[in-house]
């Protein structure tokens, strides 16, 4: 994790309190704002049609959600303010109560693997598909590359093509499927690696003797990994009944298919708020995230929790293909904002913080189990929003009467 200025913190004891207006004054004290990022969050954050009309297609006007700073998060060994994108006010309020349990012992830590991205090429009617797969890998070298040479400006930054595979999927009929594993370096990657499948197809059908059929990215990216740590004292936790509850709900999940899909919304409620924020391709890592969990066959839980002498310990495991260039992180002003203040370098750094996002999630949706219920919580910050929705009404009720 880059290293932050010394005077931007995390811990905001009654952060939630404040006005909005004081809460943004304070985002803005950190000095990670630009000026022009700090006139767009005073403006309410709104995206102009114009550049909605230019991220989208058939665009008629701009929906909203709230922009939210989930607080107490530190990773590896930094403070990190983490924006979260999402309707839902108790998961920014749980994920922030979470992380502040867990920075009473060092917080979260984690790497990510290399950006590597996997593209497929897939191939029907081969007439000899276990001959066509050793004529494929005997010519690695030439199809990388041709690989590299469709991604020029990729190669430059030191990324470009790695690996390859090959797997028959049905000898009978003749279906090969090509994997190419390629190095995006910080971006998401899918335009780099379905340009790479799209130029490799010609030569490798010459050596496979079938017709070309899909040339795209797949969603479930092995080799392209985030795995976060964490220990939670007991006493941070309300003790070790809660302790223990935690553990036995975590191994429900590993136990049950039901559950395991429960604990893994669970991790995703922090992950998806993050990446919406932070501009990403959330469904591409629902996507991912959900396949992770059934590579063994058995649908299972991405995070797992077990005890300690003195409390719990925590591992997520899950594929993460996030970007830090490209996509929505030039033309959205929100989410260049969001990237100033969380003070992330590079798509490792990225991938690291969501992974704790959805951690300090699933921890704090275990202890609402294992203590008062998941639902008095959410009813106690449900009753904000019917508080709005009763003064909208009275409002318009007025407006009614005067126009009367």
């Amino acid at each position: 994790m880059s290293k932050q200025p010394p005077a931007v913190t995390s811990r905001i004891p009654g952060f939630y309190r404040e006005h909005v207006e004081q809460r943004l004054r304070a985002m803005i004290e950190t000095g990670l704002l630009s000026e022009e990022s700090v006139r767009h969050l005073q403006d309410g954050g709104r995206l102009t049609l114009e550049i909605a009309d230019r991220m989208s297609e058939n665009v008629i006007g701009v929906h909203g959600l709230p922009l939210s700073i989930a607080l107490n998060f530190r990773v590896n060994n930094n403070d990190v303010l983490v924006p979260m994108a999402v309707e839902e006010p108790s998961v920014v309020a749980a994920a922030s109560n979470a992380a502040r349990q867990v920075r009473m012992t060092g917080g979260f830590f984690g790497e990510a693997t290399a950006p590597i991205m996997t593209t497929q090429v897939q191939f029907d009617d081969v007439p000899d598909p276990r001959e066509a797969k050793a004529r494929v890998e005997a010519e690695q070298s030439l199809i990388f590359q041709i690989a590299d040479e469709a991604i020029p400006g990729m190669v430059q930054r030191g990324g470009g093509c790695r690996d390859l595979d090959v797997r028959v999927l049905d000898e009978d009929d003749g279906v090969l499927v090509v994997h190419l594993y390629v190095d995006v370096g910080d971006a998401m990657g899918a335009n780099v690696v379905d340009a790479v499948a799209e130029a490799v197809a010609p030569r490798i059908c010459e050596l496979t003797g079938g017709t070309v059929g899909l040339r795209i990215l797949s969603n479930l990216p092995m080799r392209r990994r985030v795995r976060v740590r964490c220990d939670v004292s007991a006493d941070a936790l309300g003790g070790p009944d809660l302790a223990d509850g935690i553990v036995k709900a975590s191994r429900f999940a590993e136990l049950d298919r039901f559950r395991a899909v429960t604990h893994n919304k669970g991790v995703m409620n922090g992950v998806d708020a993050v990446a919406l924020a932070m501009g990403q391709d959330w469904r591409s890592i629902e996507a991912g995230a959900h396949a992770f969990a059934s590579v063994t066959g058995t649908y299972k839980p991405l995070v797992v929790w077990t005890r300690t002498d003195s409390g719990v310990h925590g591992e997520l495991d899950m594929p993460m293909a996030v970007g830090t260039v490209g996509g929505s992180t030039r033309v959205h002003r929100g989410v260049r904002a969001g990237f100033e203040l969380m003070g992330v370098k590079n798509a490792g750094e990225l991938a690291i913080v969501m992974g704790a996002a959805g951690m300090a999630s699933n921890l704090a949706a275990l202890r609402a189990l294992a203590g008062e219920g998941i639902q008095r919580g959410h009813m106690r910050l449900h009753s904000r929003k019917q508080e709005v929705q009763e003064n909208a009404r009275l409002q318009a009720k007025k407006v009614e009467r005067g126009g009367q």
